[in-house]
């Protein structure tokens, strides 16, 4: 294929998907509007440890077919990175931050997934002042704007005496020379960063309210024009805050009713059925990989345990999206991490798994088409001499699904 401009276009060869390329955690996906799933980075079990994934290819999944391919991508490919933070947003993701393994990043990388071409841009001329290197961050995709969340970073000694001391937890100190010698802070922080994606430029918004204790691998997601934060290693009991998006202002929510998830982080967090929050997986406080589902209604701030059929499959560091009706697509992870810890540190046991799979997990009652669809598809061989009257468009729905189904791609 060419791209526009007439020069070869690299990818859109459709490849196999063994379950070993698609392993992988702590990467980053989700779902555009015709139900295609983007699965970008990560890191995978090689043999000397785990591997940080290629940065110049991006893997996407037709949840109706169940096919897979991967695209490869050109331009200012982004270093190999952990920790990072991936958001889409108006036909982009955005990658920023991370860790490469020696130094942690403050970069901004974008790349439009609407052009032939995949190729990946440095956002070198934003406006504002760039926030400093971080890594296990989250965001709230909001207005066009990119709302960073906390994370692992690093400030001067300076600035973290100037942060009051519920804001920064610092972890370690290292001697940096530039110029004079400067002594960096290195820790956990509760800030809150905005990109523009529309007008380029980072700003700092003034925060009210009392915001989520600094902590670790918490998880987030957006209702309407509140941001909802949970989880983290911090804290045995999985808190819940809300930041309003207009007005910058932070309140904890407490729950109507005494039925509550334990804490928990490497978790997920997803925006479904409108005014609901689901949370699947993680790391318990124990330390142990955990495969039970709840459901938050904001409305009526109440929590609910949520029945699903893969409670055979525990995840840790995957992600989850919401796919077409209110389906929770579960992709890839690690199915049992053990984590030894202690009040100071944490130790990952060797014995982690990292995984390939797509869990779809239904949260709301299907429509009648969606039943209708699924049953020819998995019922295929009864069917198959009466599937050549459908309309064309009908037809080439059903074929979708079944294909999705001889791939078992949903695993019960």
């Amino acid at each position: 294929m060419r791209s526009e401009a007439g020069r070869p276009c690299s990818g859109m060869a459709i490849v196999p998907a063994s379950t070993r390329l698609l392993e992988r955690s702590a990467h980053t996906a989700f779902i555009d509007g015709d139900n295609t799933l983007y699965v970008w980075g990560g890191f995978q079990a090689g043999d000397g440890g785990d591997v940080v994934l290629p940065s110049d290819e991006i893997w996407l999944c037709d949840l109706h077919s169940g096919t897979w391919q991967r695209r490869q991508m050109e331009g200012e490919t982004p270093p190999l990175l952990m920790g990072f933070c991936g958001s889409y947003v108006g036909g982009s993701l955005y990658v920023f931050a991370g860790y490469d393994g020696q130094t942690y990043s403050n970069q901004l990388f974008s790349v439009d997934l609407t052009q032939h071409c995949y190729s990946w841009k440095k956002v070198t001329a934003a406006k504002g002042t760039t926030p400093s290197p971080r890594s296990n961050h989250s965001c709230w995709v909001y207005g066009g704007r990119l709302v960073y969340f906390g994370g692992y970073g690093c400030k001067t000694l300076r600035e973290a005496r100037n942060m009051e001391s519920s804001n920064f937890i610092v972890r370690e100190m290292t001697w940096l020379t530039i110029g004079d010698v400067v002594l960096r802070c290195w820790g956990w922080h509760n800030e809150v960063n905005v990109f523009d994606t529309l007008g380029g430029a980072w700003s700092v918004p003034e925060m009210k309210g009392t915001p989520l204790f600094p902590g670790d691998f918490h998880a987030s997601a957006v209702v309407g024009n509140k941001g909802y934060v949970c989880g983290g290693r911090e804290s045995a009991e999985l808190d819940l805050y809300c930041l309003d998006l207009d007005v910058w202002n932070w309140t904890q929510i407490e729950a109507s009713s005494p039925l509550a998830p334990p804490g928990r982080f490497m978790h997920t967090v997803t925006l479904v059925a409108g005014q609901n929050l689901f949370v699947f997986g993680g790391l318990s406080f124990d330390g142990e990989t955990l495969n039970d589902a709840w459901r938050f209604d904001t409305l009526a701030r109440e929590w609910r345990e949520v029945a699903h059929p893969h409670r055979d499959k525990p995840r840790v560091c995957h992600t989850a999206c919401l796919g077409s009706d209110d389906d929770l697509v579960v992709f890839g992870g690690s199915s049992n991490l053990s984590i030894a810890m202690d009040t100071i540190t944490m130790l990952r046991c060797a014995s982690q798994t990292h995984t390939g799979d797509v869990l779809i997990v239904q949260t709301e009652p299907y429509p009648l088409l969606r039943l209708c669809e699924d049953f020819l598809g998995s019922n295929a061989q009864i069917f198959s001499p009466h599937l050549v009257r459908l309309p064309t468009k009908l037809r080439a729905k059903i074929d979708k699904r079944i294909s999705f189904f001889s791939k078992s791609l949903l695993l019960t």
